[in-house]
């Protein structure tokens, strides 16, 4: 789970990466109105319900895969937890 958490983090930070440079044209990159699609599978499925509710931007698109990350973090947390406890119990 660590492994599906450090994934999701690397591709996170690549797809708001090329939203920077695509955005400002940093490195001779021609300006690209849409470099932030890299965001919107990531931030499935709240990119959909935030559009449902009428929340529109960049905003959304930026944070909706944040919520996705500390989902899967406190997944893996709840997981590791858990398996400590049964490790202790074992003993």
């Amino acid at each position: 789970m660590r492994i599906v958490c450090a994934i999701f983090a690397v591709l996170y930070v690549i797809a708001l990466g090329l939203l920077i440079i695509g955005t400002f044209g940093l490195f001779g990159q021609e300006r690209d109105p849409l470099s932030g699609i890299f965001l919107i599978p990531l931030g499935m499925p709240w990119i959909w319900l935030a559009d449902r509710l009428g929340m529109v931007g960049p905003a959304v698109a930026i944070l909706a895969p944040l919520v996705n990350l500390l989902i899967l973090f406190a997944i893996y947390r709840l997981l590791a937890r858990r398996r400590s406890a049964l490790a202790a119990e074992a003993r």
